[in-house]
């Protein structure tokens, strides 16, 4: 059995990660870290999880680990790893934003790969430390991905996307509470949002020649899970040029499916789904791409990544069935 710890315990994202690793057949959950809570039982915090798991949190670490999630706020992995030391054979992977750029993917003697499956899965498959990507990144980016495998971005992007209220995380806030977020619609960081730099990092590994603007606008949407995008850009191909070009690209994906008919948010919700649908009109491809940011988007991918590190069926702990009523 492979020994799993998390760091950071107490979010929402861990909170996935939790629910889904405590019925991995091939895992065995460690321990749980989380100084605020340490002591605490973890099903206290993660009702969800009551008579699943008797751990409680602790403010202690396990260095020989065989697996080490960050599931920590954005800039913190860094630190903690500046301050905790684990064994060589321990493999990391960071839910945070700290490593998922070129420029900062090297911490220490660690090399960290970008772990986004439907790009660079062989490359994943021999990593020993992984920087998942960002929810709205993964959404946007399985959108594009095709297109820029065939050179075919030659026109500026812009993109429309809305996440449900778990993806500011656990901590209240003025956007987050019920009165606020309940029959409200708002956006925010409009053309500046943190994911555009990985989004573009992995567009350009595609297509070398790739200079045109994204233009992405964020949303927040009174609901608690999921992302729901649209894109449009300019093509020069037919509709059906285009669905069997994402096709192709996705045939061996366990994950992405192109769907024939127009899709919706409950489609993919509380699984590791990423749904895509295109259609054409008046030289405009619009694709839209629906993803449980939790999931697919945080902890659902980091445990496909951990599945290809460790050579475990790429499925393994994620058939996963949404609730489309």
């Amino acid at each position: 059995m492979i020994k799993v710890g998390i760091i950071g315990g107490s979010g929402y994202t861990a909170g996935e990660l939790i629910r889904l690793l405590i019925h991995h057949p091939n895992v065995v959950l460690d321990f749980v870290y989380s100084t605020t809570n340490a002591g605490v039982s973890i099903s206290d915090q993660h009702v969800d999880v009551l008579g699943d798991i008797d751990l409680a949190f602790t403010d202690t670490v396990n260095p020989n680990i065989d697996v080490l999630f960050l599931c920590l706020g954005h800039g913190r992995s860094r630190a903690f790893l500046e301050e905790h030391t684990f064994s060589n054979h321990t493999k990391i992977i960071d839910l945070g934003n700290d490593f998922r750029l070129e420029k900062d993917h090297v911490f220490d003697r660690r090399e960290f790969v970008y772990g986004l499956p439907e790009l660079q899965k062989n490359k994943i498959k021999s990593a020993q430390n992984i920087a998942n990507p960002g929810c709205f990144a993964t959404a946007i980016q399985l959108a594009l991905l095709p297109l820029a495998s065939s050179n075919r971005i030659q026109d500026a992007v812009h993109i429309n996307a809305t996440t449900g209220s778990t993806g500011a995380g656990v901590m209240p806030g003025g956007t987050t509470h019920f009165s606020w977020r309940d029959n409200n619609f708002s956006s925010y960081k409009v053309f500046t949002h943190q994911h555009l730099d990985e989004i573009n990092q992995s567009i350009q590994q595609l297509q070398n020649n790739f200079n045109t603007p994204i233009f992405f606008i964020p949303n927040r949407g009174n609901f608690s899970k999921g992302i729901y995008a649209t894109l449009y850009t300019q093509y020069d191909g037919s509709e059906e040029e285009a669905v069997e070009l994402y096709k192709t690209y996705y045939k061996d994906s366990k994950f992405t499916v192109v769907s024939e008919k127009e899709i919706y948010l409950k489609q993919v919700v509380n699984t590791n789904k990423c749904i895509l649908h295109l259609s054409k009109k008046d030289g405009m491809l619009l694709i839209t791409s629906v993803i449980d940011n939790l999931i697919k988007g945080a902890s659902g991918q980091a445990i496909h990544n951990m599945n290809l590190m460790l050579g475990i069926e790429e499925k393994t702990g994620l058939e996963l069935k949404a609730s489309a009523f």
